[in-house]
C-alpha cells in the first residue's frame, strides 16, 4: 500500500497547471492502462488528476473534409461514428479490433496513443528493463521475445508499441494537438512516437504536464479505400503479432497513391515508406506488392523467437493490398 492523491480538473488550464506543478503526477482519463500500471507498481504517481470533465470528447468535421477527434472521445464512439467509418475505414476497423467492448467503452483516444508497451519484462516490475528503469538492461534481448519488435529496435530495447489505432493514424498523417506549460503545439503523429535509441524510457516528445487535446485526421480521399488487418494468437482480445493499415488508389492498373503502416513489429507504429516508394507509379499486381513488402522488411532485426514476424508481415502487407484491389474490382 502507498499513498495516492486524487484531484479532478474542470478546465484544460487547471489540469495542465496541476500536473505541471507536481513532479510525480499524471493525467487520468479512461484509466484502462494507467490504473493497471499503478496496481503493478510499474508507474507510481503521487497524484492522479482526473480530466474526464474536460470538454474534449467531441468528434467534429473540419473545413475541407477532415475530422478532429477529441482526446477524451471514447474508442467505441470514434469507431462507430458515421464520418469515421465512411472516410477513414482503417481507423474504424483498428479501433474495433483494439480491445474488448468494455475497454473500448472506457478508453480514450488520447490515452490510447500514450499507452505503454505490453512487454512482460516492463510490467513484471522485477526484471531489468530500460523503459522502466533506465540503464538497468533489456531482459527481452536474450529472454522471451516472440512478440517483440523487429523494426526500429536498438541494443537497449526491442519492445513493441501496442496501439492498433495509432497504426492507422500514422498511415493517414494525423496531427496531435497539445496544450502544456509552454503553450499549445501541433505534432505530426510520425514525430509523436520516438524510437528507443539509447533512451527507451522517452517514448514521445510530450513535456511533463502537456495534455493531448485532439487528434486531427486530414482530408484524405484515399482513406475511404483502406483496410486494417490484425494477425494475433487468438481472435478475441489479443495484441497484434503483426497488423497492417493499407490504403490504395489505382488508376488504369497503376498505383497513383498508397499508404502503408505496420503494427506489432516495431518499437513504434511503423510507416512503411520503403514499400510505398516501390509501389508509387508501379503496376498494382501481387508481384509488385511482394516486392514492396520485401523491401520494407529487408532491414528487420530478427531474433531467435521472433524471426517469423518478417514473413508474417510481408504476407500481411500483400494481403492488405490485395484485399483493396479485389474490393475495387467488386
Amino acid at each position: 500500500m502507498r499513498p495516492l492523491s486524487y484531484a479532478r480538473a474542470f478546465d484544460v488550464r487547471s489540469a495542465v497547471e496541476t500536473v505541471a506543478a507536481h513532479e510525480n503526477s499524471a493525467f487520468l482519463a479512461g484509466g484502462t492502462t494507467q490504473v493497471d500500471l499503478v496496481r503493478l507498481g510499474v508507474h507510481g504517481p503521487d497524484l492522479l488528476v482526473d480530466i474526464n470533465a474536460l470538454p474534449l470528447a467531441d468528434i467534429e468535421e473540419q473545413p475541407g473534409g477532415g475530422l478532429r477527434l477529441g482526446a477524451l472521445a471514447r474508442m467505441t464512439d470514434v469507431a462507430r461514428h458515421p464520418l469515421v467509418a465512411e472516410r477513414y475505414v482503417a481507423t474504424s476497423q483498428a479501433l474495433l479490433l483494439g480491445a474488448s467492448e468494455q475497454l473500448r467503452n472506457m478508453a480514450s483516444m488520447g490515452g490510447n496513443l500514450c499507452q505503454r508497451t505490453r512487454c512482460t519484462y516492463f510490467r513484471d516490475n522485477l526484471s531489468p528493463c530500460n523503459k522502466r528503469e533506465p540503464g538497468s538492461g533489456c531482459s527481452a534481448l536474450e529472454g522471451l521475445h516472440r512478440g517483440h519488435a523487429i523494426l526500429g529496435t536498438s541494443e537497449h530495447c526491442i519492445a513493441t508499441h501496442p496501439s492498433d489505432v495509432a497504426v492507422s493514424l500514422v498511415a493517414f498523417d494525423a496531427v496531435v494537438h497539445t496544450t502544456g506549460p509552454d503553450g499549445s503545439r501541433a505534432i505530426p503523429i510520425d514525430e509523436f512516437y520516438l524510437e528507443p535509441g539509447d533512451q527507451p524510457h522517452v517514448e514521445h516528445p510530450l513535456a511533463h504536464g502537456e495534455l493531448i487535446e485532439a487528434i486531427d485526421l486530414p482530408a484524405l480521399p484515399i482513406a475511404r479505400n483502406s483496410v486494417y488487418l490484425k494477425f494475433r494468437d487468438r481472435e478475441s482480445y489479443e495484441f497484434a503479432l503483426v497488423s497492417v493499415a493499407a490504403a490504395l488508389e489505382v488508376e488504369d492498373g497503376i498505383v497513383r497513391d498508397v499508404r502503408l503502416a505496420l503494427g506489432g513489429v516495431a518499437t513504434r507504429p511503423w510507416r512503411a515508406r520503403r514499400a510505398e516508394e516501390v509501389l508509387l507509379g508501379a503496376p498494382a499486381t501481387r508481384e509488385k506488392f511482394v516486392e514492396a513488402a520485401t523491401a520494407e522488411l529487408s532491414g528487420a532485426d530478427v531474433r531467435r523467437d521472433n524471426a517469423f514476424k518478417a514473413e508474417l508481415a510481408r504476407r500481411a502487407v500483400v494481403r492488405g493490398l490485395t484485399t483493396l484491389i479485389e474490393g475495387e474490382v467488386r
